[in-house]
């Protein structure tokens, strides 16, 4: 996430740094009128990216002891043996979780592209 952040704020030209100093901005005027919304413009693909990544890599989670729908998956499925239908609900699991956020991650993207080339 910090790498996506980083390169959306190195991303900005130095020109359009330039001509905030020229205008006589302060640093932090600079920094909030002109480097923060276009950085975080051009960070917002990798964030979605990296958001998308993570829900589907439960696994990470674990760490922060929620559950993993894999694992509970798994189990169920040791308890009852019920195995297409457990791993049926899992894969609706995660599309009810991915979908939309894929679906409300595009328009931002779209948003954000059609903000940043003026079209």
């Amino acid at each position: 996430m910090a790498e996506g952040f980083s390169g959306g704020l190195a991303g900005v030209s130095k020109t359009q740094i330039e001509s905030g100093l020229a205008i006589g901005l302060s640093r932090f005027q600079l920094a909030r009128y002109v480097i923060f919304p276009q950085g975080l413009m051009l960070s917002v693909p990798a964030f979605a990216a990296n958001v998308i990544f993570l829900i589907k890599e439960t696994s990470i989670f674990t760490v922060l002891a929620i559950p993993e729908l894999t694992n509970t998956a798994l189990d169920l499925i040791g308890m009852y043996y019920n195995t297409n239908e457990y791993l049926f609900m899992l894969v609706v699991a995660y599309a009810i979780i991915l979908i939309p956020l894929s679906i409300l991650l595009t328009w931002l993207e779209k948003k954000v592209r059609y903000g940043t080339f003026g079209n």
